[in-house]
């Protein structure tokens, strides 16, 4: 992949730690009330309550949820409230849920805190293009920070369909853009195949987190 020059990838990457500072949501650091958001977050088990759903228009699966960090979740849903990421349903929920909601929702979605192993080693050989992606995102796909989500075991697919909206504009993040802008269509299914086949710290979320179904 000739067009990933090392001042390229190089630049990418500061770019990432600079965006770790710059853009993490205030809100994202405080904790929410898991047992209030699973009685709000009872929608969001229609889709990601069920391993392997697949989203109705454009095809792919939902996004495994249960792993990521909750801090991740709020910035996730901060933006699809926002309209940063474009989805229609998802910024219709988002849309009516308070600060607080999305906290508590965040906390009940992401489950008990993953931590990356200190020798954690890739699965198969990194596509060329992964080079900037461990700088945010870990050797292993487990994100080097909560703000960051962890892709190892992510749905290839949803992968592709992000990777391809970060490009298109589909999600407004200039970190992403900037990256996702120097990849092909083959670049990004490489690294979504890649960090699929990585060891799962991922899950659809359990229906009976507190046992009260």
């Amino acid at each position: 992949m000739s067009k990933f020059s090392v001042a390229r990838l190089g630049a990418l990457a500061v770019l990432c730690w600079v965006g770790l500072f710059a853009t993490a949501p205030a809100s994202a650091q405080t904790s929410g009330d898991a047992a209030r958001g699973e009685r709000l977050a009872y929608t969001c088990l229609g889709c990601h309550g069920i391993p392997n759903y697949k989203n109705a228009y454009p095809v792919y699966r939902v996004p495994k949820l249960r792993g990521q960090s909750a801090e991740y979740l709020v910035s996730a849903l901060q933006a699809y409230r926002s309209g940063e990421r474009s989805h229609g349903t998802m910024h219709a929920n988002a849309s009516s849920l308070n600060d607080q909601d999305i906290l508590d929702v965040a906390a009940y979605l992401a489950g008990p805190a993953v931590k990356p192993a200190a020798d954690a080693k890739p699965v198969g050989t990194p596509p060329a293009a992964a080079a900037v992606c461990v700088s945010c995102h870990g050797t292993d796909g487990i994100g080097i920070t909560p703000q960051y989500p962890s892709l190892a075991g992510q749905h290839d697919d949803y992968l592709v369909r992000a990777l391809t909206d970060y490009k298109k504009g589909g999600r407004k993040n200039a970190i992403m853009a900037g990256f996702a802008a120097q990849l092909t269509a083959n670049d990004i299914d490489q690294l979504a195949a890649y960090y699929s086949r990585q060891r799962s710290v991922l899950a659809a979320i359990p229906k009976n987190a507190f046992g009260k179904r």
